[in-house]
Parts: C-alpha cells; sequence; structure tokens
C-alpha cells in the first residue's frame, strides 16, 4: 500500500506521459487489465464472497460487468467522438473578423477514486470511475473500501502488472488505504478530481472538501437515491399481482443493497399489488456488506416505522420490510419517510386521486431512477415532466434495479442522487474527466492530430458547424 504523497507525486509525474499517449495505447492499457482479471476470476471471486458473502453467482457475473466496461471504455476512447473535436475556420471579412479557432476536450490530471462497499468489482478498484478515468489519459489513485480490504490489494496488484506490461508509466495507477488516507488524498495539490460512490453523509464532506481547497476541485459523488415508482389504478387493476412479484424481486435483490432499488412506490388505495405483496417478502435476517450498513438499515427502518400513521404491511423489523403509509403523512413527515434506507426496506404510498398523486411527486427529491407503470394507451402527461425533473433515468416497464453499460446510459440525477449532471456509468462517464481547450490561430503542426485538417486519427469533428463523420 502507498503512501498518499508517494502516489499523488508519481501520478503527477505520470500525467505527462499519460496524457500524451494516444488513444490506441490507453486502450491498450484498459484491454490489459480485462484480460489479467477475467484470467484471475476463480481467485478473486472467491475472495470477494468470503469478504462480502455476495455468492458466486452475483460475483462472476460482476466481474464480467467489470471487465466488459473496461473493453467498452477502450472503444469509446479509439471511436473518438469522445473529445467533441471541433473546428472553426477563420473567416477575415466577417465583422469582426473571426480567427481559425479548435476545441477539444483534454484530461484534466490525476484522478482520486473512492470504491463503494455494495460492488467490490465495477464500482471498486478497477471498476467504471478508474476504467474511465485511465481511458482519458488520467493516472488514478484508488482509495481501498473497508469492507472488502483483501480484493482490493488483490485487485490492485492484478492492475498495477497489467499496466507494466502493457506499456503505461509508473505511476498510472496506485492503491491507498484509510480514513485519514482519503482525506489527504482529496486535499492533495495533484489531484484534480475526485469520483465517490457511497453514503450521503460521507459524500457531502468530501464533496465540501474539495470545494474549499485553496484550488477547489470537481467532486463527482453518487450518494443516496430512494428511486420512487408509480403505479398508476389502470395498471394496478390491469397487472396488480405481476408488478408485486417484480417490485418484491428487485427491492429485496442482494439484500437491498443497490443504489438502484425501488425505496418508494405510490400505488391507488385498495391495491392489487399491495394485496399480493405479503407472501413475496423473506423472513430471513439478510448478511449486510458491513456493520455500519447493517447498523443503518435498522435505525432507517425503525425511523420510517416509528412515524404516526405508517405500519408494516409486509415482512417484520429487522428483516425484509414493506410499509405503508398515505400522501397526507408522507407530506407531514417527508424527511422522516423519504430519507435513503439502504436494505431490504421500501414505503408503499397510497393515494385517493390523480391529482393527489401528481401533488406528491412535488415532495420527492432528486433520484436517480424514476419509474412509471401505466397502462399501454394511459396518459402521462400529468406525471411524466415530474418524474423527469427527479431523475436521471426513468423506465417504463421493468424494475430499475440493474444498470446497463451503453452508450445511451445515464447514472445520475439532482441532489441528493448525485452531486452533478454527469453520469457514473456508461460512455460519457469519461466526461467528467476532461476538460474544454481552444487553441486560436495555431499552426497545423502543434496543434493535437484530433485538430490538424488531415484528421489523421479518423475521427468525427464538427468543422464549421457541420458535423463531418468519422474517415
Amino acid at each position: 500500500m502507498t503512501d498518499v504523497d508517494t502516489a499523488a507525486t508519481s501520478a503527477a509525474r505520470a500525467f505527462e506521459a499519460t496524457r500524451s499517449a494516444s488513444d490506441a495505447a490507453r486502450a491498450g492499457w484498459l484491454t490489459a487489465i480485462a484480460d489479467r482479471l477475467d484470467a484471475a476470476a476463480d481467485e478473486l471471486v472467491a475472495i470477494a464472497d468470503e469478504e462480502t458473502g455476495l455468492g458466486e453467482t452475483r460475483l462472476r457475473g460482476e466481474v464480467a460487468r467489470t471487465t466488459g466496461q473496461l473493453r467498452m471504455f477502450a472503444a469509446v476512447v479509439t471511436e473518438g467522438s469522445y473529445l467533441e473535436a471541433t473546428i472553426d475556420h477563420a473567416v477575415p471579412d466577417a465583422t469582426p473578423p473571426r480567427p481559425d479557432l479548435r476545441r477539444m476536450l483534454r484530461p484534466t490530471g490525476p484522478v482520486a477514486v473512492f470504491s463503494a462497499s455494495n460492488f467490490p468489482f465495477a464500482f471498486s478498484v478497477a471498476g467504471g470511475d478508474t476504467a474511465s478515468a485511465l481511458a482519458v489519459g488520467c493516472p488514478v489513485i484508488v482509495k481501498a473500501h473497508p469492507g472488502h480490504p483483501r480484493l482490493s490489494r488483490r485487485t490492485a496488484d492484478l492492475v498495477t502488472e497489467a499496466l507494466a506490461a502493457a506499456g503505461a508509466p509508473a505511476g498510472a495507477f496506485a492503491l491507498v488505504d484509510g480514513f485519514e488516507a482519503g482525506l489527504e488524498l482529496v486535499d492533495h495539490p495533484a489531484i484534480t478530481a475526485v469520483a465517490f460512490t457511497g453514503s450521503l453523509g460521507g459524500g457531502r464532506a468530501l464533496h465540501d472538501r474539495a470545494a474549499a481547497r485553496p484550488a477547489p476541485i470537481p467532486f463527482f459523488g453518487e450518494l443516496g437515491s430512494i428511486n420512487p415508482v408509480v403505479v398508476t389504478a389502470e395498471a394496478d387493476a390491469a397487472r396488480g399481482a405481476e408488478l408485486a412479484a417484480g417490485f418484491a424481486g428487485s427491492f429485496q435483490l442482494g439484500a437491498g443493497q443497490f443504489c438502484t432499488k425501488p425505496g418508494v412506490v405510490f400505488l391507488p388505495e385498495g391495491s392489487a399489488l399491495e394485496a399480493a405483496l405479503a407472501p413475496l417478502v423473506g423472513a430471513d435476517t439478510p448478511r449486510m456488506l458491513t456493520p455500519s450498513i447493517a447498523d443503518g438499515f435498522q435505525s432507517g427502518s425503525e425511523r420510517v416505522e416509528s412515524v404516526p400513521g405508517v405500519s408494516l404491511v409486509a415482512g417484520s423489523t429487522g428483516g425484509p420490510a414493506v410499509a405503508v403509509t398515505d400522501v397526507a403523512t408522507l407530506r407531514a413527515h417527508a424527511d422522516e419517510l423519504l430519507a435513503e434506507v439502504f436494505g431490504p426496506f421500501a414505503l408503499l404510498v397510497r393515494y385517493a386521486s390523480r391529482a393527489e398523486l401528481a401533488d406528491a411527486l412535488d415532495e420527492l427529491e432528486g433520484s436517480l431512477t424514476a419509474t412509471l407503470h401505466a397502462a399501454p394507451d394511459e396518459p402521462v402527461d400529468d406525471l411524466l415532466p415530474r418524474l423527469e425533473a427527479i431523475a436521471g433515468r426513468v423506465l417504463f416497464a421493468g424494475w430499475p434495479t440493474g444498470v446497463a453499460v451503453t452508450w445511451s446510459q445515464h447514472h445520475g440525477g439532482p441532489w441528493p442522487a448525485t452531486t452533478s449532471q454527469h453520469t457514473s456509468v456508461g460512455a460519457t462517464a469519461v466526461r467528467r474527466f476532461l476538460r474544454p481547450i481552444v487553441y486560436q490561430d495555431a499552426p497545423d503542426a502543434v496543434l493535437p492530430p484530433a485538430l490538424r485538417d488531415a484528421n489523421p486519427l479518423r475521427i468525427p469533428r464538427r468543422i464549421d458547424g457541420v458535423l463531418s463523420p468519422a474517415g
């Protein structure tokens, strides 16, 4: 394990090489890491299961997701549109005269990544934050999560070996450990951005610390989300029992330890979904990832259940459970009822009318997702704008647990879901670690290849306002 100053100083030196490395070279680094992790999957899954108890099936799937997203980011940077290369040729006879202007995105510098507890591979040492930063030429220093320390160290060893074998400069990647190391990392002047997945309280403290530096830096935090679900009366009447099964599977998946767990469900009074739910909720006390998460689950469940006008409709205190209330109670106790409970707990909110439902949605803060279950031809103009206003992903079928890693994916949302408008999943996750630079009247020979007239990289560009395809 490296100390913070040594790691950050080495990362700053490495940035001189990583920033000028070709997209093909950086894609090779990512592919090498993916290959190394796939080859060690048996070993890594065994360690992860000992430390987290998430089970072999889940963990093998997560390794595949992790190596898949490494390879996807390799494809993103070689395709080239992520650079947003834009050229406006000079127009000397314009009023006023217009110079030659050429703009593209460039890496910010060394990045700090805080691992998550609930995804020991995909949001951890070699997860999406690390992959998207390395992809664009930013060295990465990862702060290990205490919930899986042995896995973090072993994964870091494999990443370091893979980068060295692929020709990446020393210092392009490092791992640090401990609470104080995390604070030092945010404070270190060599660090240019921070990516974090974790609690609202911890993330807010680090966000404020990053903003208070002599030279403030961006903090990209994924913090908390209740992921509201709306079930219309028409949808409930048509398939309430089916929706109950989907909801039960989603909020209990992984012991409810997903940032996209559906935590609040709005449904009509006398709902078929509610009536079918009780036998679908487990009775066993779940194994939580860490003692602090278990304590938070217990206290959060008790907080909601103690509110007057709230009662349990399925499950039991301390285990998977679903509580129920009405819109009036929700409004009167929004602070207690709309705070995230991380674990297999959810709240049903009964509404008496469509107008009451629409007004209740205005009580909600930002979430990663919002789900709308309606009848196929049912008008939803009164609901959809409200859901768009509070979520980064709006679902019209299925349930929000599960985030596909694609070019179009967005995993973010208004505060307190995240601290920014950027995504931590999908191709545009790289945008967090890039900043625009404009070159004015620069000689062609000194321009980055992406902006030269001959387009040697054969990438898509916008030239004089017109999008030009690759080639």
